[in-house]
């Protein structure tokens, strides 16, 4: 629609759109061949709109309103640019939780259907089975992402690449397998995690008056613990921008109780 206002001393003679010029008059689109049968205008006091049917690609223009006064003449207004497919693009948003995971959703600037289906692509791949305006995903850096609709899947978004924040280690994890009660002779994993960029390395040690280094590694794994292993262990993960130590876990091995009767026969 056009809202336009001239003074009130005047009266409007003729108002029209269009979008060619000829021998350097526009051409107004209810005697344009192109739009033959297809336009209508709707006129109320100082606005027009336009309404075109069985839109298709060769429709793709700029559109402008004419109105022509009494008084003054060639009046125009460059109103609106008209594609015939959604001008979307990826609104990127990024967890306070984890810099390798990204909230992505397709947006448009005109106003679509409220169940429009989407389909989405990374690094040039459809993704399957994600239909949904939004799209939520862990990524690797430089990772491209776009967008489209199913209609219109031939004209999808300009695609997005996600960067990395380059990042020193954050405080790091420890979780013990299993959490149960730790029996003499079981298999117990200590897992170390820590969200970092450039990823972080791992070394483990068990608190003592000296620390003492076991391992290198985010799992540190007890094939047959025994009792001896019983004390508390922590990790530090480490990158190229930093460095961090996670708290105390404590592991209390318990004695296996089982016992073993030997029968002895006697002569």
């Amino acid at each position: 629609m056009c809202t336009y206002s001239y003074p009130s001393t005047t009266t409007v003679q003729k108002s029209f759109w269009f979008t060619k010029v000829q021998d350097g008059e526009p051409v107004d689109l209810l005697t344009d061949s192109q739009y033959t049968g297809r336009v209508t205008y709707s006129s109320k006091s100082k606005d027009s709109t336009l309404t075109i049917t069985n839109v298709g690609n060769s429709d793709s223009a700029v559109y402008k309103f004419r109105f022509i006064t009494t008084q003054q003449c060639c009046l125009k207004f460059p109103l609106c640019s008209l594609s015939t497919h959604p001008d979307l693009h990826v609104k990127v948003g990024t967890s306070i939780f984890s810099s390798s995971w990204a909230d992505l959703t397709c947006v448009s600037s005109c106003t679509l259907p409220p169940h429009s289906s989407y389909i989405w692509f990374k690094n040039g791949e459809k993704i399957p089975r994600k239909t949904s305006s939004t799209y939520s995903d862990y990524f690797n850096n430089a990772d491209s992402y776009s967008c489209a609709l199913q209609e219109h899947q031939d004209f999808p978004s300009p695609p997005v690449a996600l960067i990395l924040n380059k990042h020193a280690p954050k405080l790091p994890s420890v979780s013990v397998s299993p959490s149960a009660e730790i029996v003499e002779g079981s298999s117990v994993t200590l897992t170390c995690s820590s969200d970092a960029n450039p990823a972080a390395t791992f070394k483990w040690y068990k608190r003592n008056q000296t620390p003492q280094y076991l391992h290198e590694g985010a799992q540190l794994v007890f094939n047959y613990i025994q009792p001896s292993a019983s004390g508390e262990y922590y990790c530090k993960s480490e990158n190229k921008l930093g460095r961090k130590r996670s708290g105390y876990v404590s592991i209390n091995v318990k004695c296996d109780e089982t016992f073993w009767v030997a029968l002895l026969s006697w002569p």
